[in-house]
């Protein structure tokens, strides 16, 4: 299962490393696109059975958190209507995007870059 992880997000990676090296996006826009691919691969139901054979080599790339929002915007709104089109994205992310938060403050207190001036 490791092998199976590194391999598909070393492919993910590299291709996203390959759109970078050859066109002129900027990083910002390559991170939405990676987001939309994410969504767009849940909704025609292609990202799952990825899921299911690379695992974490499939959910940890930006596509992958596309993906948990389109999981999470689509079983609220199972359970609770239009509503969930709200709620959803931040029901299912909220754990991951706490997590980089916290983490990134501690980083920042930790490692005291010396600034330019």
């Amino acid at each position: 299962m490791i092998l199976k992880a590194f391999l598909v997000g070393g492919l993910i990676c590299g291709l996203v490393q390959i759109l970078m090296d050859r066109t002129k996006l900027l990083p910002g826009r390559i991170m939405v696109l990676l987001v939309c691919l994410g969504v767009v691969a849940g909704v025609l139901g292609v990202y799952k059975p990825l899921i299911d054979f690379a695992g974490a080599g499939a959910t940890v790339p930006l596509c992958g958190f596309g993906y948990t929002l389109w999981e999470g915007i689509r079983n609220a709104v199972n359970e609770e209507g239009f509503i969930g089109i709200f709620k959803g994205g931040f029901n299912a992310s909220s754990i991951g995007i706490t997590a980089s938060l916290l983490l990134s403050y501690l980083a920042s207190l930790i490692f005291n870059p010396k600034m330019k001036q």
